[in-house]
């Protein structure tokens, strides 16, 4: 589990690892609208997250080692879509892509300054 003990810094941290690999899975399917046959690639983690959590809470002991445990524990995973949107079977929507490009980017930024924000306030506990 690393360094990172309490549950709200550990969601953080595998907050950012989902959203930089959403971000890994939107580039590439920029990079790849022209490819024939290409299938647009996404992510998931919050639903098996949630079953995750879900599960380790009505176990016997399910306290909040059992729930970090669970969130460390879930992958996350990338996945292809099945539909297609053009005639050479590539399934990009630019336009779609674009405006997830930007939605990750302003996740990405808010997850970010919560992590610094907390960062902050451990060093001025720490120097008084």
């Amino acid at each position: 589990m690393g360094l990172l003990t309490r549950t709200s810094d550990l969601m953080m941290q595998r907050s950012m690892e989902f959203l930089w690999t959403k971000q890994s899975c939107i580039l590439d399917n920029i990079a790849n609208v022209e490819t024939p046959g290409y299938k647009t690639k996404y992510a998931t983690f919050e639903e098996s997250l949630e079953e995750a959590i879900r599960s380790a809470s009505q176990t016997v002991g399910g306290g909040s080692a059992s729930i970090r445990q669970a969130i460390a524990d879930t992958a996350i995973q990338v996945r292809e879509a099945e539909e297609s949107t053009r005639m050479d079977d590539n399934g990009v929507n630019i336009t779609e892509q674009a405006v997830e490009l930007a939605r990750n980017g302003y996740q990405l930024q808010y997850v970010m300054n919560a992590i610094s924000s907390d960062f902050a306030r451990l060093r001025a506990a720490i120097t008084g």
